[in-house]
């Protein structure tokens, strides 16, 4: 029987290479978001559009208006919201280092009733809390990971909202693209290149997944489907029910 491939080297020198700096901040979330919301919010403005019989100079102006404007509000909360979690990490770091100034004696007794609960007791855990609090630094950390939850590991505000609103754009784009060469069989074109851009998301995020990358595609593009089958469907009603 082969021996499974490990991900990474275990040789010491890899190790410390590997831990010598601060793990990189993770964006793969907001390309995720960023790309699912751009495909499912255009393609459900051109599926409800085409539903109410709008031209294709129409479908485009409402199409390109969402990339823009969704895009950008999209961002722009993601840009707020990644923000005020950096802020609140800063004021209970302040709280943190607060108390062990204060009330040291008590940060002591929080370190060890993490450590128990863990399973350490006596002699061992006893060491623990020394190790741990001997340091001020390794002591804030491990209060923030395990009183907040917290990971020191900063993800910046700029970054996160820029990965969201490129994979808006890019995703959003494709619903469009066959209205704007002009196609005649312009709407299967759209839920073709629709389909495969959900199905692609799907795919890719499988890689940080234990899903199977089919199964991972085949969901995302069941989800966004349906989002446009909805805004088709409400399309035609209205259309009807005004015409």
């Amino acid at each position: 029987m082969p021996t499974p491939r490990l991900e990474h080297s275990h040789r010491p020198d890899d190790i410390a290479s590997r831990l010598s700096g601060k793990p990189p901040a993770s964006y793969l979330r907001d390309w995720i978001y960023g790309g699912i919301d751009g495909a499912v919010t255009t393609f459900a403005i051109v599926a409800g559009a085409v539903g109410a019989a709008l031209s294709a100079k129409t479908i485009l102006i409402l199409g390109i208006a969402n990339l823009l404007a969704d895009g950008f509000s999209m961002a722009a909360a993601n840009y707020s919201g990644t923000k005020s979690e950096e802020e609140d990490y800063a004021r209970l770091l302040s709280i943190e280092e607060k108390h062990i100034a204060l009330a040291p004696e008590g940060e002591r007794e929080e370190i060890r009733q993490i450590f128990g609960s863990k399973g350490f007791s006596g002699a061992d855990l006893d060491e623990i809390v020394r190790l741990v609090t001997s340091n001020k630094a390794t002591w804030i950390e491990t209060m923030m990971q395990a009183e907040y939850g917290l990971s020191s590991t900063a993800r910046s505000p700029v970054k996160a909202a820029l990965a969201t609103f490129t994979a808006f754009l890019v995703c959003g784009s494709l619903p469009l693209l066959p209205f704007l060469f002009g196609s005649r069989s312009s709407e299967m074109q759209t839920t073709v290149l629709t389909a495969l851009a959900f199905f692609l998301i799907g795919s890719i995020k499988a890689r940080w997944s234990t899903k199977s990358w089919i199964v991972s595609g085949l969901e995302t593009t069941g989800i966004g489907l349906c989002a446009a089958g909805i805004a088709y469907l409400a399309g035609a009603l209205l259309h009807g029910l005004i015409a």
